[in-house]
């Protein structure tokens, strides 16, 4: 798995443990809809740690409770 697919499936988990939809989270969050979508979507495949972040904050969760999860052992090497 590389690391956009991990943060696409970890906010995908997060929004069901928490009963919330994406555009919730958009909402939360203070990013775009749009932005979001893409990230889900996949068309954007490379988040910003800024990005990140402002989910993070629209959760109530740490950056580090973000990444502690089994999705970001072993991604794969992303230079090539």
């Amino acid at each position: 798995m590389n690391i956009g697919a991990a943060v696409r499936e970890r906010i995908l988990e997060l929004c069901k443990e928490r009963n919330i939809t994406i555009n919730k989270l958009a909402t939360i969050s203070g990013i775009t809809q749009s932005t979001l979508n893409n990230i889900i979507s996949g068309r954007n495949n490379g988040a910003t740690v800024s990005t990140v972040k402002k989910i993070c904050d629209g959760l109530e969760i740490t950056i580090q409770e973000f990444f502690q999860s089994p999705l970001f052992l072993n991604l794969e090497q992303e230079i090539r």
